[in-house]
């Protein structure tokens, strides 16, 4: 995967019909904190460390907002139907032109709730960075996440494995694929 970080445009809002998909603000900070401190959600992605050091949480919001970033983080923010600022978060990172990441994350006490699905086919109908293609990459003990990919159009590729911060092991995968338009 290419890391070299570009200048990036704004990245626009994306509405649906229970959220607002939107950038990142500074004050995001603190329900970042909380939901990704929770084992479980640190376990379900690559990246998230558990027990989450201080200072992490800021530092992933600093990164959303550089205007150099590799990786675009919308919120997804229910404030407007009374269900919180922050209940998750749905991303896209550039691998090459035309070629996007998707990763997603969903507060503990909004699973099952179709948010999930919701968001990511939200973003996968914006098609905000212009992609041909979309990739997604599931831990196999997580089939809920499989589910909201399978159920936003995203094709089974294979099984691969991926290292886990919080795990501190190499998990199995499930890779997944999204021909865009």
């Amino acid at each position: 995967m290419d890391d070299t970080k570009v200048s990036c445009a704004p990245q626009q809002d994306v509405q649906t019909e229970r959220f607002l998909l939107r950038p990142l603000r500074r004050s995001d900070t603190g329900l970042i904190r909380l939901y990704t401190a929770d084992r479980r959600v640190a376990q379900g992605t690559r990246a998230i460390p558990h027990p989450l050091p201080p200072g992490a949480a800021e530092q992933y919001v600093e990164r959303a907002l550089n205007p150099e970033r590799n990786e675009d983080v919308w919120a997804i923010d229910a404030s407007a139907s009374g269900l919180g600022e922050l209940l998750g978060v749905v991303s896209l990172t550039r691998i090459e032109p035309h070629q996007s990441e998707l990763g997603f994350w969903i507060g503990p006490g909004f699973w099952n709730t179709g948010l999930a699905t919701e968001a990511v086919q939200a973003l996968v109908n914006a098609n905000p960075h212009g992609s041909r293609t979309l990739f997604a990459e599931v831990f196999q003990d997580n089939p809920g996440s499989a589910r909201v990919l399978t159920n936003t159009g995203f094709s089974y590729l294979g099984d691969a494995e991926s290292w886990s911060v919080a795990r501190d092991a190499r998990v199995p995968t499930w890779t997944y694929l999204r021909r865009m338009g």
